[in-house]
Parts: structure tokens; C-alpha cells; sequence
């Protein structure tokens, strides 16, 4: 189980972090020879604030109270001493918001699958799970995808915190075990919380584990 770590903000990362751009289709990403690291998840599993957290950040993700908000495929160029020659971080948008609109939900769920299948710089994915559901329909949908395109992922649980601490450990079990069938998924978990700083540290050491190759 990772510590709780400093305040909500957490400390700065020495990672500098560079927009890029936003790709609505296939034909829109980027010809790149850096790795890239993606993350993706359900639409209210708290990815946005996640994202920030990591980069010790308060914008560079956009978060709303309507989940759903990232439609595209956000790149941001990150470089620092830690990461080698540097790497992208890919924002995927969130899937399994079932009050979007079903031509909205179509274009979401065929942009993930295009890039999923066919990215070769795509090193890692980062999928974003919410500690207290556990696997979901959706989840497990992105997962079979994940698998049958032999995408190395490695699972976030996020929110821990909102998880009393005799139930933690329980609940990562219990999500360890639905994902033995999987074989594209790390063994580790990552158990992280935005809000309490918990797992963030880890969840850099990962990101650069990846990047420096």
C-alpha cells in the first residue's frame, strides 16, 4: 500500500510539461519517436485530477462536475532529468458515460480503439480504476481491447482515500484477482488518491521507469 505523502498539492515535480496537441481521429496524431504513456478510464473515476496531481499542476488537465469533458486525444510533452529523452503523455477520453450521446459515444469509443490498436510509440497505459467499484462492464471492454492489441497496462486505483483503511487492501485484492485473466497487466497496483496525495511519487516512478526506456 502506498504512503500518504505532503498535502493534496503535493511537491513539484522537476518535470516540465508542454501542450502539444488534441487529436479528434487517427489521421490527427502525431508522427513521433518518443515513447508515449497513455491514460484512460471512466468518465467519473477522477482522471482530470489525477493528472494534475501528478504534475503537481491545477490546470493541465481540465476537471468539471459533468464527467465526459475530454473528447480528444490530449498530448503533453514531458521532459526532465527523470525521464531520459522525454516522453508524451497521452489524456484519453473517459468511456462508459452512458449520458452522452450515442453518435458522441461511438466517436469516443472509435477513437480509443484506433489508437490503442495501431500506436507503436504507445509504451505503457495507464488504466484508471475506482477503488471502490472495482472492475466494470466498461472496464473490462477496454481491457479486452487492451489485450487483443497487447498493450502493456499497468491499473490506477484511484480515490483510496474514500475507502476507510481496514477496507483497502480488501478491495485491491479482490481487484488484483478479477484481473489475473488479463495477461497484458502489470502485477502491481497503484493505489493513489488526488485528494490525499497517496500513491503520486509511485505513480511518477512509474511514468519515468517507462520513458527513460
Amino acid at each position: 500500500m502506498a504512503k500518504e505523502k505532503g498535502s493534496a498539492a503535493g511537491p513539484p515535480w522537476a518535470v516540465e510539461c508542454t501542450f502539444l496537441t488534441s487529436a479528434v481521429s487517427a489521421n490527427d496524431l502525431p508522427q513521433t519517436s518518443l515513447p508515449e504513456v497513455a491514460f484512460a478510464g471512466r468518465s467519473n473515476v477522477g482522471k482530470s485530477t489525477l493528472l494534475n496531481a501528478l504534475l503537481g499542476r491545477k490546470k493541465m488537465a481540465k476537471t468539471s462536475n459533468t464527467p465526459g469533458r475530454t473528447r480528444m486525444l490530449n498530448y503533453f510533452h514531458l521532459t526532465g532529468d527523470s525521464l531520459g529523452g522525454g516522453c508524451y503523455l497521452v489524456d484519453m477520453p473517459g468511456y462508459g458515460y452512458a449520458r452522452a450521446a450515442k453518435g458522441q459515444v461511438r466517436r469516443w469509443t472509435g477513437l480509443i480503439k484506433d489508437y490503442m490498436r495501431g500506436r507503436a510509440p504507445l509504451r505503457r497505459l495507464f488504466l484508471l480504476i475506482d477503488a471502490r467499484r472495482g472492475l466494470m462492464k466498461s472496464d473490462r471492454e477496454i481491457l479486452e481491447l487492451l489485450q487483443a492489441a497487447a498493450v502493456s497496462t499497468l491499473v490506477v486505483a484511484t480515490k483510496i482515500d474514500k475507502l476507510k483503511v481496514a477496507e483497502r487492501e480488501p478491495a485491491l485484492e479482490k481487484l488484483r484477482n478479477d484481473l489475473k485473466p488479463y495477461v497484458i497487466v502489470h502485477p502491481d497496483i497503484l493505489a493513489t488518491s488526488a485528494v490525499k496525495n497517496i500513491g503520486i511519487d509511485d505513480l511518477r516512478d512509474a511514468i519515468a521507469d517507462v520513458c527513460k526506456g
